[in-house]
């Protein structure tokens, strides 16, 4: 039997959180316990239940459903439901689970739903690492691609997603923090080169002395450059001596 995940709705629209009611009515291993007219109202219900989703909308009258999050500590999974587009960044900067827009169907929720047991089954299991020449399958701009490996320029960190480039001019994002992409990635291949980016060696067009015993990173593929902290260029040193 399937673990019953308790949901709340903050939404300032009355029919846009009934629709979204109607829909989640349709899974039977979805319970919704309270909805919120506001950010300052979703707030006060945070402090007393623990839902295991958010569903909450951006933009409402007053705070925002940013500002909620920034006041409130959850472990709750946010799924944002909004009507725009443009914050779709910020939203997976402040590690959303997903970003749904509205009007939102019954198939997007399911998409959603497994992503988040992905997600969870990923977390608990030892992964194996991957070989250069692997093909994987991931969600990337929300729907599901297979990706190779050997394809992968660089990964830029955001939050616990990531912005793949890769050699076929595609960037997109994918639910897996650069730790884990460091985890699993062949490390004769792949570097980590900065807090925020990791980098596939094949592409290295050439590497300049920067600011302050950093260094600037030329890739093939890509405009731009990526730059190398002191740090990680001792530990590419050590690793290419």
């Amino acid at each position: 039997m399937s673990k019953i995940l308790k949901c709340v709705i903050v939404d300032d629209e009355k029919l846009a959180r009934e629709d979204l009611k109607s829909v989640l009515k349709e899974f039977n291993n979805i319970e919704v316990v309270a909805e919120a007219d506001s950010a300052d109202s979703a707030a006060n219900l945070l402090r007393t239940i623990e839902p295991d989703i958010l569903f909450l909308d951006i933009q409402m009258p007053g705070k925002t459903g940013f500002d909620l999050l920034a006041e409130v500590q959850t472990s709750a999974k946010i799924i944002f439901v909004t009507a725009y587009d443009e914050y779709a960044i910020k939203a997976f900067e402040v590690s959303a689970q997903d970003y749904l827009l509205k009007p939102v169907s019954k198939s997007r929720i399911e998409l959603a739903l497994d992503h988040l047991k992905t997600s969870e089954e990923n977390k608990s299991i030892q992964l194996n690492q991957l070989d250069y020449n692997d093909t994987i399958f991931v969600m990337i701009n929300n729907s599901y691609q297979f990706l190779k490996i050997s394809t992968i320029i660089k990964i830029i960190a955001a939050g616990n997603y990531s912005e793949v480039y890769t050699n076929g001019k595609q960037k997109g994002l994918v639910l897996k923090s650069l730790r884990e992409w460091e985890n699993r990635l062949p490390n004769n291949q792949f570097v980590r080169v900065h807090r925020n980016s990791v980098i596939n060696l094949e592409f290295v067009e050439k590497i300049e002395d920067w600011f302050n015993y950093s260094y600037k990173i030329h890739l093939k593929g890509i405009e731009g450059t990526v730059i190398m902290s002191r740090r990680y260029a001792l530990k590419l040193k050590d690793k290419l001596a």
